[in-house]
């Protein structure tokens, strides 16, 4: 049924248990799974990633990505799936809306996202790849809740 799998990582606990879900699926279905990274420049503007230099900034976000992709590549051809990765920059559009035109371009059979879950003032104020994708997109999508305990405040 399910024969190409997108799965966004991101190096955050949701995106891993997604992971860990599309390999199950994809060893079920004998799928292939493409992952992809989206270096998030406005992170670097919002402070998540100090720099002094932006264009350093954007440096350690693509290696940062690359990194993640790495791993969860090992993490898939472990499991014995045919694997290919992508690492996507594209400065000033939305995470959520680079997944929906991966998933065409390639084209996906079904994507597969971790989500966190969030609700309220934090989902306003944080925005909602996963909303986007699914309010955006014709391909079947999986959302695997990050079910990770959350640190105390």
């Amino acid at each position: 049924m399910y024969q190409r799998i997108l799965v966004p990582v991101d190096g955050s606990s949701a995106a891993a248990q997604g992971l860990r879900e599309a390999i199950k699926l994809a060893r079920d279905q004998s799928a292939q799974i493409l992952l992809l990274h989206i270096v998030d420049e406005w992170r670097v503007a919002a402070g998540d990633i100090a720099a002094v230099n932006l264009d350093a900034g954007s440096k350690a976000l693509r290696e940062a990505g690359a990194q993640v992709l790495k791993q969860a590549e090992e993490q898939v051809r472990e499991a014995g799936i045919t694997v290919q990765t992508t690492l996507l920059e594209e400065l000033g559009i939305p995470v959520g809306e680079c997944i929906v035109r991966r998933a065409q371009q390639w084209p996906a059979d079904l994507i597969v996202c971790g989500t966190h879950g969030r609700h309220g003032l934090s989902r306003l104020l944080l925005g909602s790849s996963a909303e986007y994708i699914v309010r955006h997109t014709s391909v079947p999508v999986l959302l695997v809740r990050d079910c990770a305990p959350k640190p105390a405040s």
